[in-house]
């Protein structure tokens, strides 16, 4: 029986108060409050084109923050990262101000509607936009709110008529629990953010509590390839309906007969419709078996919505991609550049294993940069593993993002297994200048990690420009 207490209603918050405003999970919620006519304030610490195309749409923005900033807000949106200390938090305590989790306030715009919520430890962002241009694709208006960019959505949240709510669900910090959905969608479960869970036994008990969040009647979608997923199913199967998807021929929705070439692929799908067995053609042009197990994610969702199989396989094959998931950074000198969010040892195999694909016969190298100081020392070996599936791998120091250094923790727990495929660069234009003298045409070059390693990307191609500038002169 799900005891979950319902959230507050969208006209009950007043002006709400985004901390962080500038962030692709808090920039999501607002955007859709402001097409629901809610006031929207917000301030981060940087001024970024995303700040100002919520300004466009009616949010107050503050480029830093102060306890001004929330002298006339009711509401006070926050997430985990935001430290206790922080004066705007500190503000709004004093003055007993309402404050909500990201996760309360995007669960307050979702009354009414039948909400899918994806979760998993790896996927989410991906599997989330997939579901979303595929209902598009066939005709469909949902809202939708997804962790990153989409160029195939071109924003990463709307508010639509349609009656159906597309949401990420966060696991880092057990904010998913706040959704009550109609169908939950689980990519798989692993050992992460153990920072937050200390065990990984607790990770799977916070996945066990998620499914029974599930409104009446509700299902479950999960991966039977992942063994933490299937292993889920397969405890949630007496309380809940369960249907599972991939490569296992136990799978509700099977994968078989896959064909690519380069980033495309052709698979072919076996499903159960009124107890009638069909198959249907699924065409990608997101490399790798994770995207086409994504895939298989969003059509088993399209089952459950009652969307036609042939426009639910032709919607995604109008997925192009999400922003940071093996996106194209640019071309130079024959070779191509591309970037990945992947910051956990599988993310980052999946990663490598599609860039393999692509490369074909050329050499793949990656630029790594760890993600969390308790991350790495909990999971360097595992890297170390998944690294050696390239050509070289360059690591750069930890990015901390939230974190303080964890004494004898270093980017050299990974290096130190990588023997001479890999190398330590506390410099990030060093690595750049490093990658630059080993690659030649044909090769790709792999931007890896959660930090700011995004942004060297387009340095690398210049630099590569420059250098075959130089050699024709």
């Amino acid at each position: 029986m799900n005891s979950q207490v319902d959230p507050p209603a969208l006209e009950s918050l007043g002006r709400v108060h985004f901390m962080g405003l500038g962030g692709a999970g808090m920039s999501a919620v607002a955007r859709i409050m402001l097409a629901r006519e809610v006031a929207v304030s917000g301030s981060d610490a940087s001024d970024s084109p995303l700040l100002r195309s919520l300004e466009q749409l009616g949010a107050r923005v503050q480029i830093g923050q102060s306890t001004e900033n929330v002298a006339d807000a009711d509401t006070v949106v926050i997430t985990t990262a935001i430290r206790p200390t922080n004066p705007e938090l500190l503000e709004a305590r004093r003055r007993g101000l309402n404050i909500m989790h990201r996760s309360e306030a995007l669960a307050s715009t979702m009354t009414g509607q039948r909400v899918v919520a994806v979760a998993g430890t790896h996927g989410k962002t991906t599997t989330t936009a997939m579901i979303t241009v595929m209902l598009q694709g066939a005709g469909e208006d949902p809202s939708f709110a997804v962790g990153g960019a989409v160029s195939s959505l071109g924003v990463n949240a709307a508010y639509g008529t349609g009656g159906i709510f597309v949401a990420e669900a966060d696991e880092s910090d057990g904010s998913f629990l706040n959704y009550a959905p109609s169908v939950s969608v689980v990519t798989n479960v692993e050992a992460d953010h153990l920072d937050h869970y200390g065990t990984a036994e607790a990770v799977h008990a916070v996945f066990d509590e998620f499914v029974t969040r599930l409104e009446e009647g509700g299902l479950l979608v999960a991966c039977a390839d992942d063994e933490g997923s299937a292993a889920l199913a397969s405890r949630s199967a007496a309380e809940h309906r369960v249907r599972t998807y991939g490569y296992s021929s136990q799978s509700d929705v099977r994968i078989s007969d896959t064909r690519t070439s380069g980033a495309n692929s052709v698979s072919t799908l076996t499903f159960e419709v009124d107890g009638v067995q069909r198959t249907r053609e699924l065409r990608l042009t997101a490399p790798g078996e994770h995207n086409i197990r994504n895939a298989a994610a969003a059509f088993t969702v399209a089952l459950e919505l009652g969307v036609d199989p042939a426009k639910a396989a032709e919607g995604l094959s109008g997925f192009s991609g999400a922003a940071r998931r093996f996106e194209f950074r640019g071309e130079a000198r024959g070779v191509r550049v591309y970037d990945d969010y992947a910051h956990h040892p599988t993310e980052v195999r999946a990663a490598l294993a599609a860039a393999r694909t692509v490369a074909g016969p050329g050499s793949v190298h990656v630029i790594f940069q760890p993600h969390l100081f308790s991350r790495t020392r909990e999971f360097a070996a595992e890297f170390a593993d998944a690294l050696m599936l390239a050509d070289s791998a360059s690591v750069l120091d930890i990015y901390p993002a939230r974190e303080d250094p964890i004494p004898g923790v270093t980017s050299e727990l990974i290096t130190g297994r990588l023997g001479s495929l890999g190398s330590y660069h506390p410099e990030a234009q060093e690595a750049l200048k490093a990658v630059a003298d080993r690659v030649v045409s044909g090769d790709i070059v792999l931007t890896v990690g959660a930090g700011d390693v995004t942004a060297y990307g387009p340095d690398l191609v210049q630099m590569l420009t420059r250098s075959s500038t130089e050699e024709q002169r």
